[in-house]
């Protein structure tokens, strides 16, 4: 098994790495494998002085700084893993400074935007049952759409109204309000029997009958978003931050909506205190007369 297999299985089975972060640590692994070739140097052979160097071709190349600190992060993390089976002594990316990324904060709906694109789906056909299921969960419990399409029928207790949810190696249960508890009880007991492939544990199904796929749902939500005429640039991950900012604008506390995001640091959750300080502070600079 070649290094970059190794550490695949690694970050899969030991760090428990959702399926996006190991793609992009092993693309970035990969990519900075690349530029030592063409030096004629291989991964295990890399001093600190190979990656201060890739990190100002990264920089020159024009690359973001967000898209430099991952790449950082990811070959910190391959080395370290290099540690671990003995293959390498130290850490040539441990020394090196980051692009401090300038942290955007999240864009968010208002409620009524939200309110719009979930009355969009008609509860008419099959496919408009499912889709109503689909984003009315999405905004109740703030799960992330990889959690979404990955949840399975026995997750869900419409008698007690919760959700479970396991995702990164941690579980977490979510609350769910009415709305959301009965646009799912429709779809299960109505759509998803006629949909699903026999022995298929998928919660939400395409029309084929399988699982419904990242992609699938991504295409779903943009063209909610345009029936609805929303402007504001809606991703699937859109909803999740709306949920935690409308959840702390109505009084929620911060460690309540940091268990239910299922973040593991309070610092990841806190950004949502930042961006509702902004939009009050937007807020004061268009009403007040003298400011």
């Amino acid at each position: 098994m070649d290094l970059l297999a190794a550490f695949s299985a690694y970050l899969a089975d030991e760090k428990k790495a959702a399926a996006n972060t190991l793609s992009s640590y092993l693309r970035d692994v990969n990519q900075f494998a690349h530029y030592l070739g063409g030096d004629g140097i291989e991964l295990e052979q890399a001093r600190q002085g190979d990656v201060e160097g890739y990190i100002r071709y990264l920089t020159a190349m024009g690359k973001s700084p967000a898209t430099v600190t991952r790449s950082v992060a990811s070959l910190k993390s391959f080395y370290q893993f290099l540690n671990l089976r003995g293959l390498y002594e130290g850490n040539p990316a441990k020394g090196v400074k980051a692009v401090k990324a300038e942290r955007k904060l999240p864009k968010i709906l208002t409620s009524r935007e939200v309110e719009l694109l979930l009355e969009q789906p008609q509860c008419v056909d099959l496919k408009g049952y499912r889709d109503h299921a689909m984003l009315e969960l999405l905004y109740a419990s703030g799960i992330r759409v990889g959690e979404l399409i990955g949840l399975n029928v026995e997750d869900v207790n419409l008698t007690t109204g919760f959700l479970h949810c396991a995702s990164k190696g941690r579980e977490r249960v979510i609350p769910l309000y009415h709305t959301a508890v009965k646009a799912l009880s429709d779809y299960l007991r109505e759509v998803r029997p006629q949909l699903a492939q026999k022995g298929e544990q998928a919660l939400f199904v395409n029309m084929n009958g399988e699982r419904m796929s990242r992609q699938g749902f991504w295409k779903l939500i943009k063209y909610y978003q345009e029936k609805a005429g929303i402007q504001t640039e809606i991703t699937p991950h859109t909803l999740r931050h709306s949920f935690a900012a409308h959840l702390l604008e109505n009084g929620a506390d911060l460690r309540s909506i940091q268990e239910m995001l299922g973040h593991a640091d309070i610092s990841s959750t806190q950004i949502y205190t930042h961006l509702i300080n902004q939009k009050l502070k937007d807020v004061y600079i268009k009403a007040h007369p003298r400011a």
